[in-house]
């Protein structure tokens, strides 16, 4: 049975609201295939091992019903036990996937605190043609989520995080409803990630204090009472061992009583109680997402720290550090505070020194500079003393940007929620060309382009001027390549990378837009581009008319090469009808935009 390692029971965290978390698990049919390590099941099997004693949990599954096999209540023992007996129920696949109604579903209960729920799913909405016409009713379900439910959600107090199994899941809609509720998103698609992903989302509803491990290092100072060791690992990996400063030597088939060591595939859990100062180090393999979290009178604590961070905007941020509940400013000598912005790789990307201010620490990250999932590492080190907390963000672009080539313009949407049409103004250069984007609502701009080259990919670059809290910015956005698959590009590096989701929108916010070409759409729409640069000599032919048209057939009717061009022609003509009927009978999705 997994056992509790991770931290204390809810009754020792300070806020006395307990949150709810609320697992929604998508049991379509496609996750049989796209979740064949049945990664659903470990990242539950974690869940019971980090959720605290004291909080309040359940799990709902959804295909084209919903189902609650686990309700909702307080996390102990007995819920644990039910929790590892679920995952015959994570495999009761269905055939559709109705994610409107299991998030509703699952939101409904009240709480005393806010309710999270963690949606886990690898697809689109995609209900039962029994339900209506389609692909009008998904289109329709989607809107409602995007458009009013988030919002409602969100003034409820719930947040939705969502894990996406699959590139082929909804990523705009997933990405848009982690956003409006003050949520994480995230595609995890190796076991490994998906645990990462979930233990962000653990951590953003239950922060704990942590001490740095480095290399498989790390230091116990005198005050902690308790260190829980979460260490990632592979299937196949060696057992871990774990060392103490004065070189005893733990392993978990003999580690003594009071050392609580929980082994799993993919994770080992090591709880040690009063452990003795001093570095201790794992001997092992140690993934890049292990972490170890410390109990002590001591707490390292933060202001709310956003779960969204914007391109060109910085950070504000507050922490301090309290013993039993008091500032201990006074306490540590030469206590210092940090934060610093990781990427997904641990990379720094910025780093600020906090000010002390009336016995806190105040300072404002310089704005991050790439789109992402990244993490807010805040971290304080005393005489004697360090501790850290690790909180998980997504990061986005302040204004997201798509080409519109049919149209002839480029859309942009603002995502950070303070801008609008009366205090921001775009405009764009192409090839040394000013041009000037109008607002067409309320935070939305067309930008008008000149006739383009299709064979051209050229660099669209935007700039915003932005008036807010009194003050006039310039905020240079990531660049925007027009006809990125035009045979020449012209000054196309150095483009921003994509964040969770590459997505395109419609001009009116109303309606919806069909998704992307597929490889093979592409390769016909090639073909048919092939075939119209046929020779001069051909179309000569065909302009001079019905003599031209007969004398061809007069000198090549007994040629088969003449009857296999024309099965050719009469199969391509077969198979473009088929692509347009494809594209028009295909689910249609309206996307939000993202560079």
């Amino acid at each position: 049975m997994a056992l509790w390692l991770w931290a204390g029971p809810l009754a020792a965290q300070v806020n006395e609201e307990r949150p709810d978390v609320r697992v929604v698990v998508d049991v379509s049919g496609s996750m049989r295939e796209n979740d064949p390590d049945r990664l659903a099941v470990s990242a539950l099997d974690m869940l019971v091992a980090l959720l605290p004693s004291g909080a309040r949990a359940g799990v709902w599954t959804f295909g084209e019903t919903v189902d609650n096999p686990l309700p909702l209540g307080e996390v102990d023992a007995d819920w644990r036990r039910q929790a590892l007996a679920l995952p015959p129920a994570l495999q009761a696949y269905q055939q559709y996937t109705d994610i409107e109604a299991a998030l509703n579903e699952a939101a409904r209960a009240e709480a005393d605190g806010w309710r999270h729920l963690v949606l886990l799913t690898d697809g689109m909405i995609d209900l039962s043609p029994t339900r209506g016409a389609k692909p009008d009713i998904d289109a329709a379900s989607r809107r409602r989520l995007m458009d009013e439910r988030a919002a409602e959600f969100a003034a409820q107090g719930v947040a939705v995080h969502a894990i996406a199994f699959s590139e082929e899941a909804d990523l705009a809609l997933v990405e848009r409803l982690a956003q409006t509720t003050g949520g994480l998103a995230a595609l995890a698609e190796s076991p490994e990630s998906l645990l990462g992903a979930f233990l962000d989302i653990v951590e953003r509803i239950f922060p704990a204090d942590q001490v740095p491990l480095d290399e498989g290092r790390f230091v116990i100072d005198e005050g902690v009472e308790t260190f829980s060791a979460l260490v990632f690992h592979g299937p196949d990996d060696a057992p871990l061992t774990l060392v103490a400063p004065d070189g005893t030597r733990y392993r978990a088939e003999d580690a003594p009583a009071d050392i609580r060591w929980q082994v799993e595939p993919r994770f080992d859990l090591i709880r040690v109680p009063e452990p003795l100062a001093g570095e201790w180090r794992l001997e092992g393999l140690v993934g890049e997402e292990s972490r170890v979290n410390v109990a002590s009178s001591r707490h390292l604590r933060t202001a709310d720290l956003p779960t969204t961070l914007y391109l060109g905007f910085d950070v504000p941020v507050e922490a301090w550090v309290e013993h039993d509940g008091e500032p201990a400013g006074g306490g540590l000598e030469d206590l210092s505070l940090s934060v610093s912005l990781q990427d997904s790789r641990g990379k720094v990307q910025s780093r600020v020194t906090l000010e002390p201010d009336s016995g806190r620490f105040r300072g404002r990250l310089p704005a991050p500079a790439l789109t992402g999932n990244a993490r807010l590492v805040i971290r304080a080190e005393g005489q004697g003393f360090r501790r850290q907390r690790v909180q998980a963000v997504n990061v986005l672009p302040a204004i997201g940007a798509v080409h519109r080539p049919q149209a002839g313009w480029v859309v942009l949407a603002a995502e950070h929620p303070r801008l609008n049409r009366n205090n921001t103004r775009i405009h764009g250069e192409l090839q040394g060309e000013r041009l000037e984007a109008d607002a067409v609502g309320d935070a939305r701009w067309h930008l008008d382009l000149p006739d383009l080259d299709e064979s051209l990919s050229l660099p669209l670059l935007l700039e915003a001027t932005i008036d807010l809290d009194g003050e006039r910015r310039t905020l240079s956005l990531p660049r925007l390549v027009l006809n990125p698959d035009g045979r020449l590009g012209i000054e196309v590096a150095d483009v921003a990378g994509p964040t969770l989701a590459t997505e395109s929108f419609d001009e009116e916010g109303g309606t919806s837009l069909p998704p992307p070409e597929t490889a093979a759409e592409r390769a016909a729409d090639r073909f048919v581009e092939m075939v119209n640069r046929m020779p001069e000599a051909a179309r000569d032919l065909w302009q001079a008319g019905w003599p031209g048209l007969e004398r061809l057939w007069q000198e090549h009717r007994r040629d088969p090469r003449l009857w296999a061009a024309v099965a050719a022609l009469v199969l391509l003509l077969l198979v473009i009808r088929l692509i347009r009927r494809r594209r028009a009978r295909r689910p249609l999705r309206r996307e939000e935009p993202h560079v």
